[in-house]
């Protein structure tokens, strides 16, 4: 769910930055990018819908059990990371504040303090 940019998980907060700075730069490439964003989530909502609801075809399939308890122990990190991801996102932005900052201002000195705005404000809620 964390790549239809779901609230609360790791791809939220990537596509969130990502339309905030698209939209600042030019209006038109952020309804774009916004586009595409929800298009995305359709297909994704639309295969998740088959891959986990659908009928199974081959009857080799039919005796799958779910997860044990070894490919849950397997799993629930990652389920954890994309959720500390997407709760607490300063804990990953921060560390790259500096090295944002720095590319920003040698490509584009005017853009980067509004970015850096936008940034700071985004940590600060």
């Amino acid at each position: 769910m964390a790549s239809i940019g779901l609230p609360g998980t790791s791809g939220f907060v990537g596509e969130f930055l990502v339309l905030v700075g698209a939209f600042q730069a030019n209006t038109w490439v952020a309804f774009i990018a916004a586009t595409g964003v929800i298009l995305g989530a359709c297909y994704m909502l639309w295969l998740y819908r088959r891959v986990v609801f659908g009928e199974l075809v081959r009857e080799d399939l039919k005796g799958i059990l779910d997860m044990n308890r070894r490919e849950v122990l397997a799993f629930a990190p990652l389920v954890v990371l994309t959720l500390w991801m997407g709760i607490y996102p300063e804990t990953f932005l921060e560390p790259i504040r500096a090295s944002v900052a720095n590319l920003l201002t040698q490509v584009q000195v005017e853009k980067a303090a509004m970015v850096l705005d936008t940034v700071n404000q985004l940590a600060q809620r």
